[in-house]
Formats: C-alpha cells, structure tokens, sequence
C-alpha cells in the first residue's frame, strides 16, 4: 500500500510555529511515528509553500492507494488544487490540524472538501493518524 502525504505552506515550520495552535512536534518527528505505526505501509512524504508544486505532486501521485492533503491557507483560496484533485484517480482526504471551524471566519470555507473522500479537523497531528486507518482499512 502506498499513501502519498501533502502538506502545504508553513507546514515545514511545525514544531516552532505557533505552537499552542499546531503543537511542538515537528512533522518529521509525527512522519517517524506514523511510518512505525504503519509499517506495511509506504508514505511518500512532500511539502512545498508553492501551489504549482502541490498540483504537480497530486498528478504525481494519482495511481497511489490514497493521498492524505492538508493544503493549509490554499484550502480557502485555490481552484487549481481543487481541479487537481477533481481530475486525478487517487482518493484524497483533506486533513487540518487545527479546528478550522472554530478559528477566523475565511477558514470555515473549504475549496477543496467537496472534491475529496472526506475532512478530518481539529486532531491535532492525529489527523494524518485517522486518514491512514480508513486508507488502510478501505484496502
């Protein structure tokens, strides 16, 4: 099984950034964790703080088993990455660490939740956790 696991802007700084909002664990240390956890499983792992690079992997990763996104700010503001995601075969699930619904008004809306599998918000790293179980239990 393979997963392929996106994460967009800012998201190279957890661990540092805001940490009574997305914690103090950086997500190579949470990757280690869930590569354990998981160890029948192959997660390739991207990051970019540019949304060409995000639509390009999403292409890239059309023919894995499932393809775990938290596309951060993009979320609210990008038509590309939704198309992207509209036009590939992959399942993907939209994943956010905190609860967008209890933040700032501009982070309720999603652009991309109603193109993927589901959302999951508000876990913490435990997001990226619960996304895995249903890839791996759907397959």
């Amino acid at each position: 099984m393979k997963i392929g696991i996106i994460n967009g802007p800012n998201l190279n700084l957890l661990g540092t950034r805001e940490p009574e909002i997305y914690g103090s664990v950086s997500f190579d240390d949470y990757l280690k964790e869930l590569r354990s956890e998981f160890s029948k499983i192959q997660f390739v792992y991207f990051q970019s703080n540019c949304e060409g690079e995000i639509v390009g992997m999403l292409q890239k990763f059309t023919h894995f088993d499932g393809i775990i996104l938290n596309a951060v700010a993009y979320t609210h503001t990008s038509i590309a990455i939704r198309d992207a995601i509209s036009a590939i075969e992959s399942s993907v699930i939209e994943v956010h660490i905190s609860n967008t619904h209890s933040r700032e008004e501009f982070r309720k809306k999603s652009m991309i939740g109603s193109v993927c599998k589901g959302t999951i918000s508000g876990f913490g790293l435990q997001s990226y956790k619960l996304a895995t179980i249903y890839f791996n239990e759907k397959n």
